[in-house]
């Protein structure tokens, strides 16, 4: 499902227009790229919002229409106001059909409670990271990335290259060599501080017995 929002040019531009902007209940933004001018525009941000929660949004080809004429989009930056939850301002991209993108998509991480390291040694999953970048066209790009951590055990972990991709699509550390952890599963604290606790207690006959 694709993603629309709707947004108008802003014709007025600086501070203080863009004050009175967000004082009407609409945000300032600019969109550029795909070589062609940036143009400045102004978006509803009860309307924005809605869609600015979900987590596609942050990671899907979006289509803006402006003025009444759809481009396709990628959000590139935003900034929230400093008290309330409000976005005071945002950017887009526009995106070429035949030109690579770069874009961090989440990681769903699946079959969690049916790892041995969860399931039979009460081990804790650690998220490593919970994105990661991804290089491909606009028509690849997937909404996320699912990490499969069903056979995963107890001081193992999950690396990029273990981690199936839809096709056209590749993780941009591994393509520089980066074939860092994602998630891991350690032992529960409780288990880590008995064993600490153990150790010297084992320790002590041997040494008596010296």
């Amino acid at each position: 499902m694709q993603i629309e929002i709707n947004a108008k040019t802003r014709e007025l531009k600086g501070t203080g227009a863009s004050r009175r902007l967000r004082r009407a209940g609409n945000v300032p933004g600019i969109v550029y790229g795909a070589g062609k001018d940036a143009v400045t525009i102004e978006l509803s941000h009860k309307e924005l919002f809605l869609q600015f929660r979900h987590e596609a949004f942050h990671a899907s080809i979006l289509s803006l229409n402006l003025d009444g004429k759809a481009e396709q989009v990628l959000l590139r930056d935003y900034q929230m106001h400093p008290v309330r939850t409000e976005i005071a301002h945002i950017d887009f991209q526009r995106v070429s059909q035949t030109e690579k993108i770069h874009v961090k998509v989440p990681f769903h991480f699946t079959n969690v409670e049916t790892s041995p390291g969860v399931k039979l040694n009460g081990g804790i999953v650690m998220h490593i990271m919970t994105e990661a970048e991804v290089s491909c066209l606009p028509k690849d790009l997937p909404e996320f990335v699912e990490v499969d951590m069903g056979e995963i055990d107890v001081g193992h972990s999950v690396h990029l290259a273990q981690i199936k991709l839809p096709k056209g699509v590749e993780f941009v550390k591994l393509v520089h060599g980066d074939d860092a952890a994602v998630a891991s599963i350690a032992k529960p604290r409780g288990a880590l501080i008995e064993e600490e606790v153990a150790a010297p207690a084992a320790e002590a006959p041997a040494a008596a017995a010296e």
